[in-house]
């Protein structure tokens, strides 16, 4: 395809032409996906991080520089995407050096039963507000993330392309997060 033919995608895209988002998806997904797995090396967050891509380079389309590769301007983002997957994995590992013993104690990462009781309380409301969803985003979001499904095995459960799924849960991530962002809004 020619830049000359992406960029028309990409105008498209930015004045909110949905199959022009799902042509970018179905273009680059195989790219950036091959990318973050080549880095991960875990197919699950792979998928993940592919998927958070495409979602932030769509929020963000509008600061897309038509001077660039649009490839390149994805794969950007991926990478600054793996460096903080990188960093918040960083910060689940701690480690205390104990120098008088001569080794290394692991920091009890499991969680007090007050933490155990905060986390509950959390995934009521989080459940609460993926109930305000509308049924074909609540299913997609229960089959990946509360029954651990592939993209693909999501597509297989409802007859549905790949690229069908894998925007359907774009949306359905974008606006359970804007249910949330309008709570905690009008909480404050």
């Amino acid at each position: 395809m020619s830049k000359k033919d992406i960029q028309n995608i990409v105008d498209k895209a930015k004045n909110g032409n949905q199959s022009a988002y799902r042509d970018l998806l179905n273009l680059y997904w195989s790219d950036i996906y091959r990318f973050l797995n080549s880095k991960c090396q875990n197919d699950y967050e792979s998928e993940d991080l592919t998927l958070k891509t495409f979602s932030k380079a769509f929020d963000k389309i509008e600061q897309y520089n038509s001077k660039y590769a649009f490839k390149n301007w994805l794969l950007a983002i991926s990478n600054n995407l793996f460096i903080d997957f990188l960093r918040s994995k960083k910060r689940h590992i701690e480690a205390v050096d104990i120098e008088k013993e001569g080794m290394l104690k692991i920091a009890d990462l499991t969680p007090s039963p007050e933490d155990k009781l905060i986390q509950e309380q959390h995934l009521d409301a989080l459940l609460q507000y993926i109930k305000m969803l509308k049924p074909h985003y609540r299913e997609v979001i229960n089959l990946r993330y509360f029954r651990e499904f592939s993209y693909k095995e999501i597509a297989e459960e409802l007859n549905e392309s790949l690229s069908s799924v894998k925007v359907k849960l774009m949306r359905a991530r974008k606006l359970l997060f804007e249910l949330i962002e309008n709570a905690n809004t009008k909480k404050k």
